[in-house]
């Protein structure tokens, strides 16, 4: 016999003899359940799946858990965020800083940390490698002292042939008026009012009467005189002029296209790279990204050279980026939206909607999505946000990015810790409007398995989230090895937190960046053990009679009549 539950027919398998060593009692309400069969559908077998509608778990006394393992990997933030304020106080959208002079030193990397930090941002445009090296040492210190699991992200210089230096250690206030040089000459200091580019060819194609634009609107110049490949410009826009600034020129209110073939990886880049490679960053995000050939060269050389999986993020920056989005993100393993450059080559109305698609298109693929870019820029100068760029974050998360980004408000400024609170607190605040307004975005879900497995994968992840909700569970428990399932549950973005278990320690550190995912890292031999699992967060003050978890695993069991299954299990805590 089968269960039958609308257009399906369950025949839950493994669902007999479930009185196991630790106690842990399963059953199914009202159905009859025959173990051992498989789910049809149209006729045909679509694999062995364990759907437990109803379970209950006995905790307490077990003998056998007093040879486990007491400490389960959890990261010392989660665990105290989770004891304050439950499972559905916790924060989703996760946040990335960029660490500068600002926050380098180790106190203030825990203040960070401690903040809410995920992912920890190394710009290799700026600082010595030594410098870099210093901070990620620091970083995994703190986490192998201090309990944290803050993740390490390298950004790549890329080719850049749009960036101006004016010499200064920091920003340098242009006057309306000021009359400057831009030169692509190597000189020996920087003469006042001038500026060295960083590519001979930068002024080429470029006219008198054109607009030179500092990092899309900082401040702005008129070209009135050409000498060769030297502009002479007059200011016609005062603002600040940051070190290694960007630049843009237009025409007639037209980007004005700047034609290179230099390579997206540079070989300083290459050298950065083998650098993060060498010491175990986590995420490498690369810069100017125009189509996915770079990417995919970039991902083979790391499998090449990497033991371990060191994940590329591709940076959307440029029209052509744009217009090749698809493909770079499925070649990718996760989009920076870096909204200053992008906003620098398409006009500023258009960031809104361009935004908002970028991250549609990456949930629909099932690629995590950082908003970046100019979230809190006042925040630099100032330790409050104006109230705009609250909203802006608001927008950001209602969107459902997966993570949210500082840039020089952590690296430069002195209010870097009140930024990331801004973040923290603007991104709770609109996650728990949007679930009380159920406000749950229509995601068209394309299908993206091509295998039977991964298709059940995938059927089984959209059907838990649904559930999930219906059921109000306080969590959902996932037992993972390389984090697939974690991140299509991740996917359709659940009221519940998810609690990502593996063994991997790269599959942990890489499910930093995914929206609502808590990976906690476990031994291999309880990997695949429910029961103790609970038992020890029972123990560690996190779970509580009462409470309902959602258990989905993609593992196999290490029954010796058991082949390998996915399933979804509903377990009340008594």
């Amino acid at each position: 016999m089968a269960v039958v539950t609308g257009n399906s027919i369950i025949s839950p398998s493994l669902l007999t003899n479930r009185v196991t060593q630790f106690g842990l009692r399963s059953e199914v309400s009202g159905a009859k359940v025959v173990p051992g069969r498989a789910i049809r559908s149209g006729g045909k077998v679509k694999g062995k799946v364990r759907v437990v509608v109803k379970a209950a778990v006995q905790i307490g006394g077990l003998e056998q858990l007093k040879k486990a393992k007491e400490e389960l990997g959890f990261d010392a933030v989660s665990e105290g965020e989770l004891r304050e304020k439950g499972f559905l106080g916790m924060r989703k959208t996760k946040l990335v800083c960029t660490i500068g002079p600002a926050c380098c030193s180790l106190e203030d990397l825990e203040k960070l940390a401690l903040g809410g930090m995920n992912v920890a941002r190394l710009n290799m445009c700026h600082n010595t490698r030594d410098w870099h090296l210093d901070v990620i040492k620091k970083i995994k210190k703190l986490n192998e002292e201090k309990g944290f699991c803050v993740s390490i992200m390298i950004d790549t210089e890329g080719s850049q042939i749009q960036l101006l230096d004016h010499g200064a250690p920091s920003s340098v206030k242009v006057e309306e008026g000021s009359i400057w040089l831009f030169t692509a000459q190597k000189l020996e200091g920087y003469p006042p009012f001038t500026v060295q580019a960083s590519y001979d060819g930068f002024s080429e194609g470029i006219e008198v009467g054109d607009v030179l634009v500092i990092d899309g609107g900082m401040a702005s110049f008129e070209v009135i005189e050409k000498a060769g490949n030297d502009l002479c410009c007059r200011c016609t826009d005062s603002g600040l002029f940051l070190p290694r600034a960007k630049f843009s020129f237009w025409r007639d209110g037209k980007l004005v296209a700047m034609n290179s073939e230099l390579p997206t990886l540079s070989k300083k880049d290459w050298a950065d790279i083998e650098f993060g490679v060498s010491e175990g960053v986590d995420f490498i995000a690369l810069s100017f990204v125009n189509d996915a050939d770079s990417v995919r060269q970039l991902k083979n050389y790391l499998y090449m050279r990497s033991s371990r999986s060191t994940r590329v993020l591709a940076k959307i920056e440029s029209l052509e980026s744009l217009q090749k989005l698809e493909e770079i993100i499925e070649a990718c393993d996760g989009i920076m939206v870096a909204r200053g450059d992008l906003g620098v080559e398409i006009p500023y109305e258009q960031i809104p909607t361009v935004q908002e698609e970028i991250t549609r298109v990456c949930r629909e693929l099932n690629k995590p999505v950082i908003v970046a870019s100019q979230l809190l820029e006042s925040m630099v100068e100032y330790p409050t946000p104006t109230r705009a760029e609250v909203a802006d974050v608001s927008e950001a998360v209602r969107q459902y990015a997966d993570a949210l980004m500082l840039s020089g408000e952590s690296a430069i400024g002195p209010y870097g810790h009140k930024a990331l609170s801004v973040l923290q607190m603007a991104s709770s605040r609109m996650e728990l409007w949007s679930r009380e307004e159920n406000r749950q975005s229509i995601l068209h879900k394309r299908p993206l398995g091509e295998s039977l497995p991964d298709r059940i994968a995938e059927q089984i992840c959209n059907c838990a989230v649904e559930m999930a909700n219906n059921l109000g569970v306080d969590a959902i428990f996932v037992y993972t090895k390389h984090g697939q399932m974690a991140t299509l549950l991740s996917r359709n973005r659940p009221y519940p937190p998810i609690f990502a278990f593996t063994s991997d320690k790269g599959t942990r550190m890489a499910l930093n960046l995914q929206w609502g995912v808590i990976p906690v890292l476990v031994d291999d031999e309880m990997e695949a053990n429910i029961t103790m699992t609970m038992e020890l967060i029972k123990r560690k003050g996190m779970l509580k009679p009462g409470d309902v978890v959602m258990v989905v695993s993609d593992l196999a069991s290490t029954h010796i009549n058991y082949s390998a299954f996915q399933s979804i299990q509903v377990k009340t805590v008594v």
